[in-house]
């Protein structure tokens, strides 16, 4: 492969490429010769192939300068050496030791550029310094956990020329890894650890919820091997006090002399070997442990594993489970959404069927889908029993129920705002039936709650706010809350940690850590969850235009194509059921649905607010 390669905006220099096919471990530049004698023998007709293409750095050069020596190092720290062996080379032995590329890594808008300093900027015969620079646009910690970041990045880098054999090495190195956005997107790919709601009222009783955790492996270094020591060391600091894993504390793999990674036979099951911590777990709970598994693997090969099987310290089998099994076992998303709802012409509630190719809308059934009030927006709970409005100005909040017949009753919440935009935003339910909604009012604004729906308000506490409330959206796990916060004129979106107090008889809830999301953004005006760590937006850049993107909770941009443009949306609505339609209220359009692999379709010129149900 002579040809030089560009990433992160530096010159490459040319690399070796290794690829892994029929031939085993192989450089490109031929494979081992093949046999032309001998007996004919059964072989596997269909034998496991990796076929990824990784790409490794160049050792140091004899005699090589300190310039060289940098950028090598720098170079090194982008291939898919599997434990940064190659960069250690650069380090003289004790930084080698000393030095921790796992513990963090810094990914900067281009390549790190390196500037030399000293005596006009050039090596005395025994020590040479350089610095470091670039624009931080995120970070991923030692739990392998990513978060956006800004400012300058500058860092010393020392090295030496050693005494036995005069080569220059580097003796002090940048903490961790340091790397431009292409390499980081060609090194790196987003995977979701599962763990189980704890704190949730569904999570005393009756099956568990599951509840993704990101975090970025190194995709063409054993990315199995990697995601399920992760899983096992436990949830991220920001996720652990709202959730639980089924893995007793301390356990890890336990993997046999000469064994360094898990793989799956050719029937797609995978054996993970344990050590003696998971030893004595009942079968519920290997179960459970075996779902964690499964929804964490599931998409990350080409063929997803389709069953596992955890063994004891001993080798013995502990349980076994299939990809449905866990799918029985844990509630795992928002299930099957029947409808799709909005506004009609006429501010009632109406919907549409989920899977319908036709605009086949009806009112809901009750009160709300009579006309009994005009509505602004709307929220229907999770198991489309249920339906929230507000008012058209904006003032009341009213729950019905979606049976024929069903009256209305009083409104259960008051907002005393102003004006419209001071007063109730759109509301949203979580996945134990509770109502959540902003009240704007500038003299009281407040983040509330509302036991399945009704009963007096309760004040969520939301430490660490800064700024207005706009749009509250609850994830199906009922742990996480996505939120559009006003300040200075800028709205943003930032993820909160739903945290409970069953310790106190009125229940209390707290928001906790909130984190924005989206900092390159000016304006963000409309958002839906679109997946188990995913949500899609309206937004845009400073001086920028309108835009429509996928954003993970994290921070980080999702691999894909955004959504398709689409001219002046006001609002969306997206499943956590990936597969279904997006669906948005244009200005121009009026109600629209986006199918994968299709383009924007008008469904009804006279309605708003669409929905789905959560």
């Amino acid at each position: 492969m002579g040809a030089d390669r560009v990433g992160g905006g530096r010159r490459r220099k040319p690399v070796r490429t290794v690829a892994y096919g029929v031939c085993g471990a192989v450089l490109l530049a031929g494979c081992a010769s093949m046999p032309d004698s001998g007996d004919l023998r059964d072989v596997e007709s269909t034998p496991r192939q990796d076929t990824q293409v990784r790409v490794f750095a160049l050792p140091p050069r004899e005699n090589a300068g300190a310039r060289e020596i940098v950028d090598g190092f720098l170079e090194a720290l982008t291939s898919d050496d599997p434990h940064f062996e190659t960069a250690k080379k650069y380090l003289t032995g004790d930084a080698a030791k000393a030095w921790k590329p796992e513990a963090s890594l810094t990914v900067l808008e281009e390549g790190p550029g390196a500037t030399p300093e000293g005596v006009n900027g050039r090596d005395t015969q025994s020590e040479s310094s350089f610095r470091l620079y670039g624009d931080k646009i995120a970070t991923v910690d030692g739990q392998q956990t990513y978060a956006p970041a800004a400012g300058t990045y500058d860092k010393p880098l020392h090295l030496i020329r050693e005494k036995k054999s005069h080569q220059w090495r580097i003796d002090a190195p940048p903490p961790g890894v340091v790397m431009g956005k292409s390499d980081f997107l060609r090194n790196y790919t987003s995977v979701n650890k599962y763990y189980f709601a704890s704190n949730t009222p569904s999570a005393t009783g009756g099956q568990p919820v599951a509840v993704a955790d990101p975090v970025y492996v190194r995709k063409k270094v054993d990315a199995m091997t990697q995601t399920v020591r992760l899983l096992l060391a436990g949830p991220s600091r920001w996720l652990d006090p709202v959730v639980r894993s089924s893995f007793p504390t301390g356990t890890r793999l336990n993997l046999r002399k000469g064994v360094t990674s898990l793989t799956p036979d050719e029937q797609n099951r995978l054996t993970v070997p344990l050590n003696a911590r998971a030893d004595r777990v009942g079968a519920g709970r290997c179960q459970e442990m075996a779902a964690q598994l499964l929804f964490t693997l599931r998409d990350l090969t080409p063929a997803a594993v389709d069953e596992v099987a955890l063994q004891g310290s001993d080798g013995t089998q502990l349980c076994t489970a299939t990809a449905s099994d866990a799918e029985n076992a844990v509630v795992h998303g928002v299930g099957k959404n029947e409808y799709q709802y909005f506004l009609d012409g006429k501010h009632r509630l109406v919907r549409l069927p989920s899977e319908s190719s036709t605009p086949d809308v009806a009112p809901v059934p009750g009160a709300l889908g009579e006309g009994a009030k005009e509505l602004r927006s709307a929220a229907v709970s999770r198991d489309e029993r249920k339906a929230a409005g507000v008012t058209f100005d904006g003032s009341e909040l009213y729950v019905g129920s979606l049976v024929s017949g069903a009256s209305l009753g009083d409104p259960v919440l008051h907002s005393d705002g102003k004006t419209l935009k001071d007063r109730l935003t759109t509301p949203s339910w979580d996945g134990d039936g509770n109502l959540w909604v902003a009240d704007r009012d500038p003299d009281r604004p407040r983040l509330l709650f509302l036991k399945d729906g009704a009963g007096e308000p309760i004040e969520v506490s939301t430490p660490g706010l800064d700024g207005r409330i706009e749009a509250v959206r609850l994830a199906a796990d009922g742990v996480r809350i996505a939120l559009i916060v006003e300040k200075d004129g800028k709205k943003s979106l930032s993820i909160g940690r739903v945290e409970r107090d069953d310790k106190t008889d009125e229940g209390a809830v707290s928001v906790v850590e909130l984190r924005s999301v989206t900092p390159q953004l000016e304006e963000v005006t409309a958002m839906s969850w679109a997946g188990d760590s995913r949500l899609v937006l309206v937004g845009r850049e400073r001086g920028g235009v309108q835009q429509m993107a996928y954003v993970q909770v994290d921070g980080s941009t999702p691999v894909g194509s955004p959504p398709a443009a689409l001219t002046g949306v006001k609002a969306l609505a997206a499943s956590e059921e990936e597969q279904l339609p997006l669906v948005a209220y244009s200005e121009e359009d009026g109600i629209v649905r986006l199918s994968s692999g299709s383009k924007w379709q008008q469904v009804v010129k006279d309605g708003t607010a669409p929905v789905y149900p959560g």
